[in-house]
């Protein structure tokens, strides 16, 4: 099957599998407040709530918490050396951080954000309603004998290319759940045999992870006492992501950085199915208006989020559709089609969406080692190419110019979201690293 594609000036390229960067011609303002959304803003701040009301439990189960009350959090890193070493040394492309979800404690990934919360939020529910906890009652006992009895008879599920499910089944685990993981054909061996360690029942399919998550889902619906965790639909893994922007919020403020109409703010954000990156942006708009800038960044072969808006279709339309192969070594982002949860959310909301070739992702994931420590899998460095496409692509120099930006360019502040590294083992890491260098 193939789908005609309107006439655009990423269109080429994109067909071509070149990188390049597309600028969304729905892309408004206020677009947070369009009340035909399938969610408001106020469910970021309930999402907090539940964050700050499981850290208690969080703590007692994931020791490595403790230092931050049971709160999963990354660091805001400025760009030193690195910067050079990109290319981002000159004035105008204002200040430069890395978002390092890439080492994020429980499971060393974004996905951290995402899946636990929905397992822990699932957790309190079930034990609601069967009676073991009430309010008022200390949520720790969540981690007690008689919750763990009850959840022992039930399965958490999840279709994952990996790191979606090393997060659910590391919480599912820790709470005493059964737990499996559909994997597609793209995961990668270390992720599987983790997961098998924690005593994760993985399934694996000789198929992409559309067909992963479509299975898992057919699994789950016939079993009452199995609950799927929905990366193509879940609200609340989108919730679950989109308080990152309250973090970062208060860690721009430590660090003195205003945003506003003169210091604009753009956000670069590694993009699979679309869960994690729309929830961030969900919640980047809530806290910083029309002030912050997004981006979704996908490999050239896999831009399920960038051929579905540029479609215009109401029908998810997949890369498999205008004749690319869905191959990557960037396993997260080897997605054919995006959730149309967050393709719906998305619409108005994202600015655009650039692509990045292989090479480019093991270059990047070697100097970010070698100038800064940063500790990366493929697909966690693809968003360094976001201040150059901003800055210095023709069609990056249009929006800046369409927004009134791009005499301000010296003021702006550009954060590279990196997604996940520090859990993976030393051994294919100095692979990473030699394929890197040999490159």
């Amino acid at each position: 099957m193939t789908f005609p594609l309107p006439n655009d000036p990423a269109l080429d390229d994109v067909l071509a599998a070149r990188p390049t960067l597309w600028i969304n011609p729905l892309y408004r303002d206020n677009a947070i407040g369009d009340a035909s959304l399938p969610l408001t803003s106020d469910h970021v701040d309930e999402a907090q709530a539940n964050w700050t009301r499981l850290a208690p439990l969080l703590e007692t189960c994931f020791p490595e918490l403790k230092a931050t009350a049971g709160a999963i959090r990354s660091n805001l890193i400025e760009l030193e050396t690195l910067r050079d070493a990109l290319g981002y040394g000159g004035a105008e492309f204002g200040r430069v951080f890395v978002k390092a979800d890439s080492a994020l404690p429980v499971a060393g990934s974004i996905k951290a954000r995402g899946g636990v919360y929905e397992v822990f939020v699932f957790a309190e529910a079930l034990a609601r309603r069967e009676g073991l906890v009430t309010d008022g009652q200390d949520i720790r006992d969540l981690a007690g004998a008689a919750a763990k009895a009850l959840f022992s008879h039930h399965t958490i599920a999840v279709g994952s290319t990996g790191n979606l499910g090393l997060s659910v089944g590391v919480a599912a685990r820790a709470l005493g759940f059964k737990a499996t993981v559909h994997m597609s054909s793209d995961a990668k061996a270390w992720k599987v045999e983790r997961l098998r360690r924690l005593g994760v029942k993985v399934v694996q399919h000789e198929a992409d992870y559309s067909t992963a998550v479509e299975n898992a889902r057919i699994v789950a619906e016939s079993e009452p006492s199995i609950y799927f965790v929905d990366d193509e639909q879940s609200r609340q893994l989108f919730l679950g992501y989109s308080v990152a922007a309250l973090e970062l919020a208060e860690q721009l403020q430590a660090q003195g950085i205003v945003v506003d109409a003169e210091h604009p703010l753009f956000l670069y954000l590694p993009c699979g199915i679309g869960g994690a990156p729309g929830g961030v942006t969900y919640g980047a708009k809530k806290v910083f208006g029309d002030f912050v800038h997004c981006f979704f960044v996908e490999p050239v072969q896999s831009p399920c989020a960038l051929v579905h808006m540029m479609s215009g279709s109401d029908d998810l339309v997949s890369v498999y559709d205008v004749g690319l192969s869905n191959r990557t070594e960037a396993d997260g982002m080897a997605v054919a089609r995006m959730s149309a949860f967050v393709a719906r959310v998305m619409r108005n909301m994202l600015a655009g969406v650039f692509t990045v070739d292989d090479i480019s992702l093991f270059r990047w994931l070697l100097i970010a080692h070698s100038t800064q420590g940063l500790r990366l899998e493929p697909s966690a460095a693809a968003g360094f190419a976001g201040p150059e496409f901003v800055v210095n692509h023709p069609q990056g120099r249009a929006f800046c110019e369409r927004l009134n930006i791009a005499d301000r360019l010296s003021q702006t502040t550009h954060i590279v979201w990196t997604t996940g590294g520090s859990f993976v083992p030393q051994e294919q890491f100095e692979a990473f690293l030699e394929t890197a260098r040999k490159l």
